[in-house]
């Protein structure tokens, strides 16, 4: 009875913090500072000082502002128009037609980007006018570029699994790894959907696509060697054991300016551009981690996860159904909180509960940004409609009706990680070992 007594109480003052406008981060900073005053006798100033300057100086962190930057200065290049003039090419006779430009080119993206927004405005302010000149139907165009868009959440370099790593102490490294392959299922199901819609709607009628020979496919091919050479740097580096994540984005980021240089889109002012853009964006990051450790360490002094804990072995729920009911939990916050706010809000909670029951926490990893990608389609708050609203112009309703099939194949991926945990932790568990 006590824990719910806490538990109301801290959600009380964080809807109130969060319902008068206070950022997220400074909002958590306000949860656990009145739990530390009415729960402990420790001075709280200090407390916080200490906890916020030990978790936001952790070396393993650097590797997110450089991710970030990584991805600012290839969504100021020509990536976009050069993927699709090298990915149309192949995909054209594919069941669907160049709808799967939308998914594979995201995949492509988010594998340089490690957003999910950025890889939706990179690939959509391209693939959307070609699509819509090629009378796709749009309710697809915009569905599968804002599911697809989110495999930037999980396919490296992943913005939400370095923060998921850091709040849980995982390797960023083999949590990067871990994603890969659930990514490539999750955008081959986008493509089965796609493939499948084309063949019973009666409304999927594109225009045709003009035939292109082999050579003038492989020759188009030119255009994707940039995007593959970065990949192979920042992913293949950490697979061989060659590098740490962060050293791969050091080598992303300057891969990514010797890419727009070479593009002759790297001037002074889209340099300078590309490092405010991180830094605004690194900044909420790292704003938001710091309350959440307060936030974390406020939570241990009341015992609170413990508690849940020990109330979770006490209900005798089985793996399965844990996963059941914190699959709708996240859903449920994914409505009204981003993916990122989701992981760290929660994980002081969630962590010790998965612990309990056995559940490898590599793998929870991977389950945790398949259910916050869902977050990003979900309305109100599902920040890919938003992007999406400005690009097309078209009603939030309309745009998040046409996301559901993609919502509905994350929900079905997330029973196939279940049913085949290996597709997460094969690739970690074979890795060559090298710096950690």
């Amino acid at each position: 009875m006590e824990d719910i007594s806490i538990i109301a109480l801290f959600l009380f003052v964080l809807f109130l913090l969060l319902g008068t406008g206070v950022w997220i981060g400074l909002a958590l900073l306000g949860v656990a500072f009145v739990g530390m005053e009415l729960f402990t006798t420790r001075p709280v100033g200090d407390v916080m000082i200490t906890t916020v300057w030990t978790h936001s100086s952790s070396w393993t962190l650097a590797a997110l502002p450089l991710f970030i930057w990584m991805g600012e200065v290839l969504y100021r290049t020509r990536l976009s128009e050069d993927m699709f003039k090298g990915l149309a090419p192949w995909l054209a006779k594919l069941p669907g037609g160049l709808i799967h430009t939308n998914i594979v080119g995201c995949t492509v993206f988010a594998a340089v980007s490690g957003s999910s927004a950025a890889t939706l405005t990179t690939v959509g302010k391209m693939s959307i006018p070609e699509l819509r000149k090629r009378n796709y139907p749009e309710k697809v165009v915009i569905g599968t570029l804002a599911g697809a868009a989110t495999l930037g959440l999980m396919i490296p370099p992943s913005l939400t699994l370095i923060v998921y790593g850091v709040t849980i102490n995982e390797s960023i490294t083999k949590l990067f790894i871990a994603g890969i392959v659930p990514g490539i299922v999750l955008a081959a199901m986008f493509m089965a959907y796609v493939a499948i819609y084309s063949k019973v709607s009666k409304d999927y009628h594109p225009d045709e696509e003009q035939g292109m020979s082999f050579a003038d496919k492989v020759k188009n091919s030119r255009f994707l060697i940039p995007v593959f050479c970065l990949i192979a740097v920042v992913i293949g580096s950490m697979y061989l054991g060659l590098a740490t994540a962060t050293e791969a984005a050091a080598f992303g980021v300057i891969g990514s300016l010797i890419l727009a240089a070479s593009q002759r889109s790297l001037s002074w002012k889209t340099f300078l551009e590309s490092l405010m853009g991180a830094t605004r964006t690194s900044a909420m990051i790292a704003l938001i981690l710091a309350g959440a450790s307060f936030l974390s360490l406020a939570m241990g002094f009341t015992g609170l996860p413990r508690g849940l804990a020990n109330l979770i072995a006490d209900m005798n729920l089985s793996r399965f159904e844990l996963l059941m009911a914190l699959l709708v939990f996240y859903i449920v916050l994914g409505c009204f909180l981003d993916g990122i706010s989701s992981v760290v809000l929660t994980m002081a909670v969630v962590e010790p509960m998965i612990r309990q029951a056995g559940i490898d926490l590599l793998w929870f990893g991977i389950f945790i940004v398949v259910v916050v990608e869902m977050a990003q389609i979900t309305p109100p708050i599902g920040f890919n409609l938003f992007v999406l609203q400005g690009m097309t112009k078209h009603e939030m309703g309309f745009i998040a009706r046409c996301a559901i099939p993609m919502f509905l194949i994350m929900v079905l991926m997330v029973f196939v990680l279940i049913a085949f945990p290996e597709i997460a932790t094969w690739l970690p568990d074979n890795m060559r070992q090298g710096p950690s």
